[in-house]
């Protein structure tokens, strides 16, 4: 299917170029742009002008397989005064070295550049983040920190800067927009957009991108919600069942009881499986070797880490690690919650451990 998203402007204030490389996240396009034209809609003359590019030719398809005609980047571009590049998964490993001094030219030049997704690898390459705060999508944190390490990841859903921003992609694109909607018109007016678009309440950068495992939900107990992020604080040197217990100030046998009852596993097996996503992460994302990737994921012997792995995901590390994303058009991402209990349930000959 192909679409054109990307219709001739009359200049208003604001120019913005959205660069897109293949199989970027086409529903952040979409939301993004559709922030600035609300806010066209609403104003009194137009604010907003945008134009989508690319230095990968005229035709680019997202990762849902939709093709959309844009511009060919190159100098000719008019002059913005926001970039936005956005990637999806496989731009971890994309590099176009047009593509970086473009973007560092145009910093130069006052446009403030966002990374957005896994359009952050690009910025971060351009040299753009070094000593700068960044967020990136929650699944990819931990690959981007330990490809990046002057870079200051944290985990949020965009930050801010007068020169260089990111955004984690998804519905914080929306955020983005209308904080930025909000510096150039003001609150109110920024509230209007999200009115419009059903989107409150519009949230800060330093909101939590998830709610994992369904930690938010009301349902959840505290204390297991504390036990998770302490699991996901330590994975490369995991805590024991004791050990987080003691940090909690509760019995082992408290701590257990609740958590089975709310998560529907053990606190052991639940550590596997962030441990296990960890490392799924680094596989793709990073050159660590597999050992290495092992000892970063929290395992003792590589023997113990690539069983482990088999068992849950159904192919060697290696293989996945060659599987993604070249030779697999749609990548699948197995590893959820729902999937760890059914593998658990139906294989009860699974992997325990004696620390998580």
């Amino acid at each position: 299917m192909e679409i054109d998203i990307s219709p001739k402007m009359t200049p208003a204030q604001v120019h913005a170029v959205f660069i897109i490389v293949p199989r970027f996240n086409i529903t952040t396009l979409i939301t993004m742009i559709e922030a600035m034209r609300i806010a066209n809609y609403l104003a009194p003359a137009p604010i907003f002008s945008w134009e989508i590019a690319s230095f990968d030719g005229k035709k680019i398809t997202a990762s849902n397989g939709m093709t959309t005609t844009v511009e060919v980047a190159d100098d000719t571009l008019r002059p913005a005064e926001f970039a936005f590049v956005l990637g999806s998964w496989g731009t971890e490993h994309y590099s176009n070295k047009y593509l970086i001094a473009w973007l560092r030219k145009r910093t130069r030049a006052g446009t403030r550049i966002c990374g957005v997704e896994l359009g952050c690898y690009i910025v971060a390459r351009a040299g753009l983040l070094d000593g700068k705060p960044a967020t990136i999508h929650w699944s990819w944190l931990n690959g981007f920190r330990e490809t990046f390490d002057r870079v200051d990841v944290r985990e949020g859903l965009f930050t801010l800067d007068s020169k260089v921003m990111t955004c984690a992609g998804g519905l914080a694109g929306v955020d983005l927009m209308l904080r930025l909607i909000e510096e150039l018109q003001g609150s109110s007016f920024s509230g209007e957009i999200a009115d419009q678009m059903l989107h409150h309440p519009i949230r800060n950068a330093t909101t939590p991108q998830r709610s994992t495992m369904g930690r938010s939900t009301e349902t959840m107990l505290p204390l297991v919600r504390e036990a998770m992020t302490l699991i996901e604080n330590n994975i490369e040197e995991p805590l024991t069942v004791p050990e987080i217990a003691n940090l909690l100030d509760v019995s082992q046998r408290q701590l257990e009881r609740q958590f089975k009852k709310h998560v529907g596993c053990t606190v052991v097996q639940f550590g596997l499986l962030r441990r296990l996503q960890n490392a799924r992460l680094l596989l793709i994302s990073t050159q660590l070797s597999i050992r290495q990737i092992a000892t970063a994921s929290g395992f003792n012997t590589l023997s113990h880490f690539a069983y482990s792995f088999g068992k849950f995901f159904d192919r060697r590390p290696s293989d996945y690690r060659e599987a993604w994303p070249e030779n697999e058009p749609a990548p699948s991402w197995p590893g959820s919650l729902s999937d760890f209990l059914n593998t658990l349930n139906g294989k009860s000959d699974k992997t325990q451990v004696v620390r998580v």
